[in-house]
């Protein structure tokens, strides 16, 4: 089989995209989950926090305990890193 310079060129773009991919699950987070669940639990204190009502008392109680949800996560991340 007679290779050509597109041939080549097409071969070399698949490796890079191949090398390209593999490089990006060698570095990819450990556990997405826990960065997904963070990031929605910040969402929620977000919205908590501007919210115009207190639901009465329970609103400070309910951003506090995802402060304590958050920080778990991350001691949960900063212990599968050892």
């Amino acid at each position: 089989m007679r290779m050509t310079r597109r041939n080549l060129a097409a071969g070399a773009a698949a490796a890079g995209v191949a090398l390209a991919a593999g490089l990006s699950a060698a570095h990819a987070e450990p556990h997405p989950a826990l960065r997904a669940a963070i990031n929605s639990l910040e969402k929620a204190k977000f919205d908590l926090m501007h919210a115009r009502h207190d639901f009465g008392g329970h609103k400070m109680e309910a951003i506090a305990a995802i402060d304590h949800a958050i920080e778990q996560l991350r001691v949960a991340q900063r212990y599968d890193r050892r």
